[in-house]
């Protein structure tokens, strides 16, 4: 039952009173509708246009795109996702300590609309300046994902000061906005990209953005008010003059590199090499991980019990990068297996290979009041699983959807190619794979604000992060190797990926009780 507006505190500012008492947006602040609608249009020109890059630029010249070959195509998609992870990093320390909340995500969909403008003009010059303006395109876009998601997120949190289960009932809302826009993001721009232009995809996807930024910037100050627009500022007027100055000088020179560094590849002075980049990326991800928890356990100040809380954070972590790199293979081998080996024919309609990005947005929403309901249950009749116990869940059911792509992979291979495979392979693996997600990736997020020391909370969600954006790199370094010309490689990559999805399972389970013993303390 929801809360009366009169059941909430007042919050310390009265000016924010009104707009975080009223019920309007089916029991909830009515600004959650502008920010549900926001990052819906935001969601859905990023999963409207992720599924497309593969295909666009691993298609032959004459078929509009770029030639790439699918390893290199493959690279550049999981760099691109990656990045787009690790930016949210950056884009959270400007919002608190510079522009605020709200004007963070206004300039971030400006930059994100700009980004797809760019995009979908590159098809319009010559193909020099058309792959120019394409890669600029996915570094603005990059860069105004940093910006706005993580501080729209934020804000959904700061509609509900009194915390409980109103605020998580407004994240599942929120969260509905999310996969509402993913789905209809791969249905609209994947039709028309793969049916009538690989543009007129990639400017449906910008579309969706402009609406999104024009929602947010004509609603916010009518349904939100002073919420987010200020930033925390140090007492001490030199303290904090000098902390802006810092962000300041930090922003501007890591954009001035990103300029040389896209300056120089663009005009020959670098030769880069997505595979390699890739590859060197995520040693340097992997890096900074191991040696951001040695500092942790050593000069972190830390108790005895929270060590073992940190080291339970660090298994995760590495399992759950480990979940992301088969996973987020979605827009990379199993999209190139959609388009390769799967009949899409549907009542004499050839379904485009983007449609099936979908299903996994359609199963979050079908199942994730499943799965909430039955861990209450599970926990009212004493069977409550540990965080460790449902991340072997998870990681066994997506290695269960992978098993199934290797026998979809061996008909192909058995046929010599010729066999187009029933779309219920893709359909069922994706179910799977969701439902891992489900026992994964909400109780990850969940488990970081449990075990994480107070002092490092939101280091410890940019841990999560972080781990999101190494499978990222791995998937799309492993995920473009499904090709017509060469068979065997593709129920390889998927036996691969079953056997780590398994082994991990098995490892981890063997763990469960030694770190529920680490986690006896933690609620």
């Amino acid at each position: 039952m929801t809360p009366s507006p009169s059941a909430a505190p007042t919050p310390a500012n009265p000016a924010v009173a009104p707009y975080v008492n009223d019920t309007r947006f089916f029991g909830h602040p009515f600004g959650l509708s502008t920010l549900f609608a926001t990052e819906m249009w935001e969601r859905f020109s990023y999963y409207g246009l992720r599924p497309l890059l593969v295909l666009f630029m691993s298609a032959a010249l004459a078929d509009g795109g770029f030639g790439f070959d699918r390893p290199a195509a493959g690279a550049i998609v999981g760099i691109y996702a990656a990045s787009v992870y690790l930016a949210s990093l950056p884009g959270g320390w400007i919002a608190d300590r510079l522009l605020g909340l709200r004007r963070a995500i206004l300039v971030g969909a400006v930059l994100i609309t700009a980004g797809h403008l760019s995009i979908g003009l590159s098809g319009y010059a010559p193909a020099s300046v058309g792959k120019l303006t394409f890669f600029l395109g996915l570094l603005l876009i990059v860069l105004g994902t940093g910006l706005l998601k993580p501080n729209i997120s934020a804000i959904v949190g700061d509609l509900y000061p009194e915390g409980g289960a109103r605020r998580d009932a407004g994240f599942s809302i929120f969260y509905m906005g999310i996969n509402i826009g993913g789905l209809l993001g791969a249905l609209v721009s994947g039709y028309l990209g793969e049916n009538v232009g690989w543009h007129a995809g990639f400017g449906a996807a910008g579309v969706g953005m402009l609406f999104g930024l024009l929602w947010f910037w004509m609603r916010a100050d009518r349904t939100l008010g002073p919420i987010g627009t200020d930033i925390v500022h140090d007492p001490d007027p030199a303290v904090q003059a000098r902390r802006e100055r810092t962000v300041k000088l930090g922003t501007l020179g890591g954009l001035v590199a990103i300029a040389l560094a896209f300056v120089a590849a663009a005009t020959g002075m670098v030769t880069l090499d997505p595979q390699t980049v890739g590859s060197y990326m995520t040693v340097v991800l992997v890096g900074v991980a191991v040696v951001y928890f040695a500092y942790i356990f050593a000069a972190g100040g830390l108790t005895g019990d929270e060590k073992k809380r940190v080291l339970v954070i660090f298994v995760l972590f590495v399992f759950a990068a480990i979940f992301w790199a088969a996973f987020e293979q979605a827009p990379t081998s199993l999209q190139l297996f959609a388009k390769d080996f799967t009949d899409r024919s549907v009542l004499g309609f050839e379904m485009p290979a983007t449609w099936f990005q979908s299903a996994n947005n359609f199963f979050i929403v079908a199942f994730a009041p499943v799965f909430a309901a039955l861990w209450v249950g599970m926990a009212k009749r004493d069977l409550e699983l540990s965080s460790p116990a449902k991340f072997a869940l998870g990681l066994a059911l997506a290695g269960a959807g992978f098993a199934l792509m290797i026998i979809a992979a061996n008909e192909v291979v058995t046929s010599g190619g010729t066999a187009k495979v029933s779309p219920w392979y893709l359909i069922l693996s994706y179910l799977l794979q969701t439902w891992g997600e489900l026992c994964l990736s909400p109780v990850g997020l969940s488990s970081m604000t449990k075990l994480a020391p107070r002092q490092y909370v939101g280091q410890m969600m940019g841990i999560w992060f972080l781990a999101s954006s190494v499978g990222n790199l791995v998937a799309g370094l492993v995920g473009g190797h499904v090709d017509p010309t060469n068979l065997e490689q593709t129920p390889q990559i998927f036996l691969w990926t079953t056997v780590a999805l398994f082994g991990s399972a098995a490892v981890l389970a063997l763990m469960i009780v030694p770190i529920r013993r680490m986690m006896a303390n933690v609620r």
